[in-house]
């Protein structure tokens, strides 16, 4: 049985925005909920990039000898690229965020059960 590669992508990026879910709405520890976070986030990349995907695709940049016809019906979709790059970016600062945050909630609570951290006195 051969899968094609976009089909496959599209399965494993539903698999981790699942993982994903689960683990934000169901884990009671933040930084198992940060790291959920995370792949719900690749999970959503990886999206992107399977929608941007074309079979035998060539890179989005025009050689000087290339005939556009080639080049307009070869090239991959570069928008999703993009968007994937900036959403890379996002993520590594919010993560960055997201663990200095679960540094002040352990030293403030002592714990890192978001049941007791949100647990009004």
């Amino acid at each position: 049985m051969n899968m094609d590669l976009q089909l496959a992508s599209f399965i494993a990026a539903g698999i981790l925005a699942v993982v994903g879910l689960y683990g934000v709405f169901f884990v009671d520890n933040v930084l198992k909920k940060i790291i959920a976070l995370s792949a719900l986030g690749n999970g959503v990349n990886l999206t992107l990039i399977a929608i941007g995907y074309k079979v035998g695709g060539i890179v989005p940049i025009k050689m000087p000898n290339m005939e556009f016809t080639l080049f307009a019906t070869k090239t991959v979709y570069p928008l999703p690229q993009a968007l994937v790059l900036t959403n890379i970016v996002i993520e590594a600062s919010m993560l960055a965020i997201m663990l200095a945050l679960s540094i002040v909630f352990y030293k403030k609570y002592k714990t890192l059960k978001s049941s007791i951290i949100l647990k009004e006195d």
